[in-house]
């Protein structure tokens, strides 16, 4: 039986020298560059007994309490308390510690043996651990029946690392970590410290300095401008089991996809995510989207960056609440059938001093050259996408997304900047690759891999890449050669298509090929149309802005833009404020111009009505899979009139797998042309579904609105044809279905409707 012990010890001279650390190691101890500081705090066999040490700076002392009595430790050297036990003792011990702020019962972290087994170490030195987030880190867990929570963090070139935070009034003397070997990684698991703390890695570095860095890894950060990492732990139920489970179903390629992309912290200033949930899914599905698309999530300082600069890859921002909070939007998105799409940036990352810039010292996420590591055009750092770790880093951030937070997409950001290493670099400010090429070959595996591993991971996931070049394979699949994304933004199309529609019309018939070109390369990849925030802000202007004309042109030729792009093969994209043709800029301290939909607004009428196209469009979209089950497939679509520059007029046919057809014309004159005859692939009559003119969008009305009976006269290539009048600067969908889809009006409770739909 261990022997009782004396309320107070004091041991001989040579037995209190012996629990003593040497001191050299008790000046590394203090310094926070020792490797192993376990090795010398809590418990260990020495010359005489079994020595007891505990650091406590500011301590005035220490008294070991077990279940056969207490011993007071004896002070060392600036808070460092040491006894020496008898060599049989072995009972377990808390720790009772007197200083300033009163008395406290604590356990002994550095009792503990390492929360990270081989396994994990293995994995991350291979730079092949799938779910980082769960080895490094803050992860509040138990242990030996201790609550507390495993600190983890990768820092290599570190001399020591210490913890920080608002339980130890950021002074980390006292929580040294130990290093675990060649993995790089320094571990301590800290009893008492749950959910709620805040926290920084304090590191020593080579040069001398300490620093304090935010945890990659956090899953919580403070409010900006705070910058501490905070334990976290989540306790959300999932009520979206049936989306997840029907999610997969169907292949993005053959599915229907009309995005509203948001800022979500300028869409309605001031909510919450909880608030939000409340009135986002409804504005969604009033609009009848099937997706939404957030610009970034992640944590970021700052807010004019529209989150593209991000600092916590692992954190929703905490402007609008906890990451719990962010689940229960996305449950809310989800059970309302909307589609939830992320902007996810690992093209850069910002040179803050707190987050990964040199992280231990020295260059650790970014490449060591800096004809690599700078970013010319943002001011920021690109990843050192050749070292496993940090290829590791990113590629279980994608996957974090869609396992944690049940994400839909990733649309992958600044895709071009990754694959050149010349991108936006002059000759001998740059580094080519070891066979002389401008290709980051580097960025080519690491994205492969990235793909390839959310598409195993995380059924009916699509990855969405905004890339603006043509580097060849964007969509293809990684076995073939590909980067293998699901989709692609089609950067040429939006050009094109705005540069065509902001001439004058007069102008367009010599400017005939600027949309017919796109189909000469339509299969080449997988595409989403993008009509996206890049394209309203910097002075661009807003959509309806681009257009020539007054008021009414305008808003004319917004329309029939919006008609021919839901038409047109390729998904679909469009950024908030668009819905309703508002006419300034995106204003990201602002966001839409709701106050253009309000009753006592003069041109209310004229936003709601675009407003209510963009509501049938997706609608009819939805409902006829010829729009969309082909969008990658020759066979779902054929000009009819590719020609007609003339005329201003585009003609042509969309079919679904099983052949049923909509035939899409624009007339992007400002002249109606009566009479007009278009070829059609099959006869009996035909429905005009949709007018970009309709007066109820707030156009003229001057189109055919009665069904058309088509002729036994061929045309166009077609075997039937039929006259129609087509309206001035409008698209109108025809089907030969019957009049499944009437352009009924908004419902009773809808916040869309107007006294006309009474």
């Amino acid at each position: 039986m261990t022997p009782r012990l004396a309320l107070e010890l004091d041991p001989p001279v040579l037995q209190l020298s012996a629990a003593r650390p040497s001191a050299q190691e008790s000046a590394r101890l203090l310094a926070g560059r020792h490797h192993d500081p376990h090795a010398v705090l809590g418990a260990h066999p020495v010359r005489g007994g079994v020595a007891l040490r505990v650091l406590r700076p500011g301590a005035d002392s220490v008294v070991l309490e077990t279940e056969v009595g207490r011993l007071a430790l004896a002070p060392a050297a600036d808070g460092l308390f040491t006894g020496l036990l008898p060599p049989s003792w072995q009972a377990a011990y808390r720790l009772r510690v007197i200083d300033s702020n009163g008395e406290r019962v604590e356990e002994d972290g550095y009792r503990f043996a390492p929360t990270l087994g081989e396994f994990d170490l293995h994995l991350i030195r291979e730079g092949r651990h799938e779910q980082l987030w769960q080895a490094l880190g803050a992860q509040p867990r138990t242990v030996d029946g201790v609550a507390g929570t495993a600190f983890a963090v990768w820092a290599p070139n570190a001399e020591g690392v210490r913890l920080v935070g608002d339980f130890n009034y950021w002074d980390g003397t006292g929580s040294p970590m130990r290093s675990l070997g060649a993995s790089g990684v320094w571990e301590l698991f800290v009893p008492g410290i749950g959910e709620g703390a805040t926290y920084k890695f304090e590191i020593a570095t080579r040069d001398g300095q300490l620093v304090q860095k935010a945890d990659p890894m956090a899953r919580r950060t403070e409010a900006p401008p705070a910058t501490a990492s905070v334990v976290a732990d989540s306790h959300y139920v999932w009520g979206d089991a049936r989306w997840l489970a029907r999610r997969g179903e169907t292949p993005s390629l053959a599915s229907a996809m009309s995005v509203y992309e948001l800022h979500l912290e300028s869409w309605r200033p001031g909510l919450t995510y909880r608030q939000l949930a409340s009135v986002l899914p409804a504005y969604l599905r009033e609009l009848n989207f099937t997706h939404v698309e957030f610009m970034p999530m992640m944590e970021h300082p700052f807010g004019g960056s529209w989150g593209y600069q991000v600092s916590g890859f692992y954190a929703p921002t905490a402007r609008f609440g906890s990451p719990d909070d962010f689940k229960y939007l996305i449950d809310a998105l989800h059970q309302a059938g909307i589609g939830v799409i992320v902007d996810w940036v690992p093209a850069h990352f910002p040179k803050d001093g707190f987050a990964l810039a040199r992280f231990d010292g020295e260059p650790l996420y970014e490449p060591a050259d800096p004809r690599r590591a700078e970013h010319p055009d943002w001011g920021t750092l690109t990843f050192d996408y050749g070292r496993a770790e940090v290829r590791n880093f990113l590629v279980a951030n994608a996957v974090y997304w869609c396992e944690e937070f049940h994400i839909d997409g990733l649309r992958v950001d600044a895709v071009a900047s990754m694959l050149y290493l010349d991108y936006s670099r002059v000759d001998g400010q740059w580094l080519p690759n070891e066979h002389g090429g401008r290709e980051n070959l580097d960025a080519v595996r690491f994205l492969q891999e990235m793909n390839a591993t959310v598409y195993r991971r995380c059924p009916g996931v699509v990855t969405i890449a905004e890339e603006s070049t043509a580097w060849d394979g964007v969509t293809r699949p990684t076995d073939s050669g590909g980067l293998g994304f699901g989709l692609k933004w089609n950067m040429g199309w939006m050009h094109d298509s705005l540069r065509y529609f902001s001439r004058d019309p007069i102008h367009r018939q010599y400017h005939h090929n600027e949309l017919t070109f796109s189909m000469v390369y339509a299969y080449s990849e997988h595409y989403v149309l993008p009509i996206s925030h890049d394209e309203v802000v910097h002075g661009k202007g807003a959509l309806v802005s681009k257009m020539p004309g007054d008021w009414w042109q305008r808003r004319a030729n917004h329309r029939a833009y919006l008609g021919f792009m839901w038409a047109h093969p390729g998904k679909q994209l469009l950024f908030m404020g668009q819905e309703f043709a508002q006419g300034a800029e995106w204003d990201h301290e602002q966001g839409p111009q709701w106050w253009l939909l309000d009753d006592d607004w003069p041109s209310a009428a004229d936003h709601r009505g675009v407003q209510r196209l963009v509501t049938e469009l997706n609608r009819i979209y939805q409902d006829y899979p010829a729009l969309w089950q082909q969008d990658s497939d020759p066979a779902g679509f054929q000009w009819l009139d590719a020609d007609a520059g003339a005329d201003n007029v585009y003609s042509f046919v969309r079919r679904d797998a099983a052949g049923r057809t909509l035939v899409a014309v624009s007339n992007l004159s400002p002249t109606v042309r009566a009479q007009y005859r278009i070829g059609l692939p099959a006869g009996g009559r035909w429905y005009p579904v949709l007018d970009t003119d309709d007066p109820r969008f707030g156009g003229s009305g001057a189109g055919s609105t009665e069904p058309l009976t088509a002729d036994e006269l061929p045309w166009q290539g077609q075997p039937f044809s039929a006259e129609l009048t087509l309206p001035p600067l409008a698209t109108v969908w025809l089907c030969p279905q019957g009049p499944e889809l009437p352009l009924a009006p908004a419902r009773p409770d809808s916040p869309l409707r107007t006294d006309d739909d009474a």
